[in-house]
């Protein structure tokens, strides 16, 4: 049985996402590694991000246009780096964060509407 094509790709970015936002700033809670220590970290880190962004980007286009996975991709971007920053780097997030994230996420509205 094979999952439905939004599932699937949606899925896929959202655990791209996951290493995506670890190899881009899981260091900075590791200030005192050097930066060529971190650089190649973090590029090994990204390698399992495209293993799963190339296959969802290809799953899911034609069901959704590339506007739409980008905005997808965004808009799950904002989501992961939210509760990556809370957890992980202890940083809080205040109301104007989500407004300012909330705003992108409206834009999604425009990027999905039939008009």
């Amino acid at each position: 049985m094979s999952l439905p094509i939004p599932l699937m790709t949606i899925g896929l970015l959202l655990l791209a996402n996951v290493f995506m936002t670890f190899a881009w700033y899981g260091h900075l809670k590791h200030p005192g590694a050097s930066l060529i220590t971190v650089i190649f970290i973090s590029w090994g880190i990204a390698f399992f991000e495209y293993v799963l962004q190339v296959p969802a980007n290809r799953i899911g286009y034609g069901y959704f246009n590339a506007a739409q996975l980008k905005t997808i991709q965004e808009i799950i971007t904002l989501s992961v780096f939210a509760v990556f920053s809370i957890f992980w780097l202890k940083e809080p997030l205040g109301w104007n964060h989500f407004v300012g994230f909330a705003f992108i996420a409206a834009g999604g509205f425009f990027i999905f509407h039939k008009w």
